[in-house]
């Protein structure tokens, strides 16, 4: 019986079993959704803002000391913000607006008037926001007394001559758990055997990266409706059991494997002794 598991959108495998029992191995896809905008200077008039809010940055909150690197300003953020002061959400404002992020958030201030007072509130209403490390990059919208601020964390896709590099680190790490019995939730997995390279898969799986990333959509289901299980046999690949997990928004090999580990049933794709095969592109 061919089975096809699709478990929770995280990060991506396909596997394939040995002899009769051929199955789809891991396609372990980075989808990297959030491409980095070019820092632009903003107005003007929003550089005392800015440089207020990161001297409230380097205070820190709660306890904690603030982030080194201060916010650098950004135009395409800045627009993103006036999306939201006319009504749109976080996330469709930032796409409009072409600003692709790993991690992003809003501030909305007000009847504050000047620098050293929007940075104050800013710090009172969302001292723990602000003072995130990983923000790295900020944009406003000022309209009377009322004020919004968006800062995002870019994400910087790994350059092509990485991708091998990346590609065997997340094989390493994927045999590493698979090499000791393991726990994923309720489900308890022997040792398996390692899993090897496909480049069958790899098309796979590159391809709805690819996809995703240029249309700006996290799924399952590519544009045209098809699944993992079409698209693998469109490629030509013989499988008789096939699995998929995605994600964004991972830069680093270690995280993503950890991440999938984390989750039972992306864990338990892993871990299954069905699969021998994965593949995983840089995206």
């Amino acid at each position: 019986m061919r089975r096809y598991h699709e478990p929770m959108k995280f990060l991506g495998t396909v596997m394939k079993a040995h002899g009769a029992w051929r199955s789809a191995a891991g396609y372990l896809a980075l989808a990297l959704l959030a491409a980095t905008g070019q820092a632009q200077a903003t107005a003007p008039d929003h550089q005392p803002l800015l440089r207020a809010l990161n001297a409230a940055r380097q205070q820190g909150c709660e306890g904690r000391s603030g982030p080194a690197t201060p916010l650098r300003d950004n135009t395409r953020l800045s627009g993103a913000a006036a999306r939201i002061a006319g009504g749109s959400k976080l996330g469709d404002a930032l796409q409009a607006a072409g600003y692709r992020a790993v991690r992003a958030t809003q501030i909305t201030l007000h009847g504050y008037s000047g620098a050293t007072a929007l940075a104050q509130g800013a710090v009172g209403s969302s001292c723990s926001r602000l003072a995130q490390g990983e923000l790295a990059e900020a944009g406003f919208h000022q309209r009377g007394t009322q004020t919004w601020i968006v800062l995002a964390a870019p994400f910087s896709p790994p350059a092509a001559a990485q991708a091998g590099d990346m590609q065997a680190r997340v094989l390493a790490l994927v045999n590493e758990a698979r090499a000791r019995p393991h726990r994923c939730g309720t489900q308890a997995f022997a040792a398996a055997r390692p899993l090897r390279l496909n480049a069958t898969l790899h098309g796979v799986a590159d391809a709805h990266a690819a996809d995703m990333a240029r249309y700006s959509y996290f799924s399952h289901s590519g544009r045209d409706g098809s699944h993992v299980a079409e698209r693998a046999s469109h490629a030509g690949y013989p499988w008789r059991a096939i699995a998929e997990n995605i994600a964004a928004g991972q830069m680093q090999a270690d995280a993503a494997v950890q991440g999938w580990l984390n989750s039972p049933g992306h864990c338990a794709n892993i871990m299954s002794p069905t699969y021998t095969e994965m593949v995983q592109p840089s995206r």
